[in-house]
């Protein structure tokens, strides 16, 4: 296995069942880890691929003091866009995830996912992105949708691997896990790297 695991305790700064998910099905073994209320704010100036990055980064800042020098700190911030200009987070309400789906409808957008990984000695990044196209959905399937799942804590307003994912999506450029919230690929070919 991967000799990483030898060297730290890796620590997942996330609530997501996703992420959680993906890593179990590495083969890892890590620690949940979540503060509270971090600020996720950013710089109206950051666009697209900048902005999951820099939101990843701000995270482990926030967790830097409590790390120990035997711990490996993995952070991650997923973002839905349309070119550079238009960013989906995740929908405060169901009118506006209904919003954000009617958006995607019928076009590709761009699913880019940055993950920070930190020690007290480094700190490594990845930033992936995947091309999702979406089929014409219609008003039926969205407020199915949103009135069956949960679309307000998904970036974009929706999961590809729920409901909408099996009948909305046409075509996927990139990696499938990091429409999900983690480039496992990557994730796992820089930890073998650090090991």
């Amino acid at each position: 296995m991967l000799d990483i695991l030898n060297k730290y305790r890796i620590i997942l700064a996330s609530n997501s069942p996703r992420r959680k998910e993906l890593l179990e099905g590495m083969g890892l073994k890590f620690e949940v880890r979540v503060l509270p209320n971090i600020d996720e704010s950013y710089p109206d100036t950051l666009y697209g691929r900048e902005l999951p990055l820099y939101l990843a980064r701000k995270k482990a800042r926030a967790y830097m003091p409590s790390l120990s020098s035997d711990e490996l700190l993995i952070t991650a911030d997923t973002v839905v866009h349309i070119g550079d200009e238009i960013i989906l987070g995740k929908p405060k309400s169901h009118s506006e995830a209904k919003h954000m789906l009617r958006m995607l409808s019928d076009k590709t957008h761009e699913v880019t996912t940055g993950v920070a990984l930190t020690t007290t000695a480094f700190q490594r990044d990845i930033c992936e992105t995947s091309h999702v196209t979406f089929a014409q959905l219609s008003e039926e399937e969205i407020e199915y949708y949103v009135s069956n799942f949960r679309p307000t804590d998904k970036a974009g307003a929706y999961g590809i691997q729920e409901w909408l994912g099996y009948i909305g999506v046409e075509k996927i450029v990139g990696s499938y896990f990091n429409v999900m919230g983690l480039p496992v690929h990557r994730l796992y070919r820089e930890l073998v790297s650090l090991g």
